[in-house]
Formats: C-alpha cells, sequence, structure tokens
C-alpha cells in the first residue's frame, strides 16, 4: 500500500471530518478526540456518499425504558438510508456479518517522519516542522 498526505492534522479540528480524493478515490478522513481515521466515502449498502452523513453515538438498552448513551460521535449514519458504520472500524451496525465500509489506516506524524519517506505527496508542499495526516491506499 501506498502512503498519502492528504491535510494537516490542523485542517482538521477534533470532531470533524473532511473527503479527500487519493488516486481518483473519495476518503472520508474524520478526526476522533485527536486519532485519524479513514473510510471510502461510499456506503456498501447502495453506494450513498457515507462522509456526508450524520455523526451520532451508541445507544443501547439492557430492559426496556432504560437506555446508556456512549461513544458520541463515533458513528457515521448513511445520509440515503440511516445505516451506521463504525468510524474507527468500519463496521455495519445493521448487517454486521454481512456490510462493512472500507477502512484504511490513517496515522498522524511529523513532517520530519515523513521527510524520511516513502510517501507520495504530489504537488503538495511539505512543511517539516507541521503535522500531517497520512492515508495508506
Amino acid at each position: 500500500m501506498a502512503r498519502h498526505v492528504v491535510l494537516r492534522a490542523a485542517e482538521l479540528p477534533e470532531g470533524e471530518s473532511r473527503i479527500v480524493t487519493v488516486r481518483g478515490r473519495e476518503i472520508a478522513v474524520f478526526n476522533l478526540g485527536g486519532e485519524f481515521f479513514a473510510l471510502v466515502n461510499r456506503c456498501p449498502h447502495e453506494g450513498a456518499p457515507l462522509g456526508l452523513g450524520l455523526r451520532v453515538g451508541l445507544s443501547e438498552s439492557d430492559r426496556p425504558g432504560c437506555y446508556s448513551h456512549s461513544r458520541p460521535g463515533e458513528l457515521l449514519r448513511c445520509p440515503w438510508h440511516g445505516w451506521e458504520f463504525d468510524i474507527r472500524t468500519g463496521q455495519s451496525w445493521c448487517e454486521p456479518s454481512r456490510l462493512k465500509a472500507r477502512a484504511y489506516a490513517a496515522t498522524r506524524e511529523s513532517g520530519a517522519a515523513l521527510v524520511k519517506g516513502p510517501y507520495v505527496a504530489e504537488s503538495v508542499p511539505v512543511a517539516v516542522q507541521e503535522e500531517y495526516v497520512v492515508v495508506e491506499v
């Protein structure tokens, strides 16, 4: 897999996402509490642009009328049909045994580490003192 610099970490504040294009493929990059994750911007159900979906948390219940909420903003709801996917893994919450959004490794690395290569930065300037988000495709 090739490594691609897609944006500066500072350009993607905590709790936000950005859609980038890598080798003609749209990828949604997410910042969850300072950790970066990336999913293909295509729902495996019917091809909706996942990166445009609503970010939600996990609601669970162990008995009727008693709910707990956790993992705020860590699930992505498809904008077309509402199917939910775990941003960290791409796992579907609708049919977990059958459907999974394609997930890519995304890391936060210093510019100095990137200069040591190998990476693809095609016409993207690298500032050694800045941090960049790198996806592997």
